[in-house]
């Protein structure tokens, strides 16, 4: 556990010593805000809520997880750290591990600034604050399967600029599994199973039920799960890379 520690404290301190950190921080506020508000129309509805804001998380997630997790393991491909970094006294999940933590708890730094919507909508209304608070979390385990799925598809390549649109293709494929026009595609010759599996795997389903206030224990586990088999398959294509 040391070294997965050691490794976030310098990935994570390694985000902030570029101007590109906090341009990506700007630009999830600005759009975060702009989308829930205005897009959203929040003040047209006139009920305090925030569920226009969190309506438009997985579409900028989408976009945004990708380029955090992009240079995950592409860049350390790239400059050749990577072989530096394998002859470190470390396992590569502790590597991965660590990796992934560091971007997740940015992901989770860029989520928590947008607190003062929150507060926002206490002081115009009074919200449910159980149902914005099961929001926050649904969106933080959101932000954490699309981090893990776009790390793991970073390992494949040197270039980022592949990493980014593979991985925000991979994203936008689970977002779009759960919607009609992709089940109406399988009805035609898959078994029922085989629909309600690809159904299953949508991001929009698991998270709008979150966003009503109920973070049910199938959701809760259908992240984290995909979370841990991206962490394992990123595990083992670094020590396929490791080994030739």
């Amino acid at each position: 556990m040391r070294n997965v520690l050691i490794i976030w404290r310098r990935e994570l301190a390694a985000y902030f010593t570029t101007p590109l950190a906090y341009v990506f921080i700007v630009i999830f506020l600005a759009m975060a805000g702009a989308l829930g508000f205005y897009v959203g129309h929040f003040f047209d509805r006139g009920q305090a809520d925030l569920e226009a804001f969190f309506l438009f998380h997985p579409w900028l997630y989408m976009i945004l997880i990708p380029a955090i997790g992009m240079r995950l393991w592409a860049e350390e491909r790239r400059s050749g750290t990577i072989e530096l970094l394998m002859t470190l006294p470390i396992t590569p999940f502790e590597a991965v591990l660590g990796k992934f933590l560091a971007a997740w708890s940015f992901a989770t730094i860029a989520l928590a600034l947008t607190f003062p919507m929150w507060l926002t909508v206490d002081y115009l209304g009074q919200p449910d604050n159980g149902v914005i608070f099961a929001g926050y979390v649904g969106s933080w385990l959101m932000a954490g399967a699309f981090l893990s799925l776009s790390a793991c598809l970073s390992a494949i390549t040197k270039n980022q600029v592949i990493a980014f649109i593979v991985g925000a293709a991979a994203c936008f494929l689970f977002l779009m599994s759960g919607l009609d026009l992709v089940l109406d595609a399988f009805r035609g010759w898959a078994p029922d199973y085989i629909v309600d599996m690809v159904g299953s795997l949508s991001f929009l389903t698991h998270f709008s039920g979150i966003t009503k206030g109920v973070i049910g224990l199938p959701t809760a586990v259908f992240f984290l799960s995909l979370i841990l088999l991206c962490l394992f398959v990123n595990t083992q294509v670094i020590e396929l890379k490791k080994a030739s």
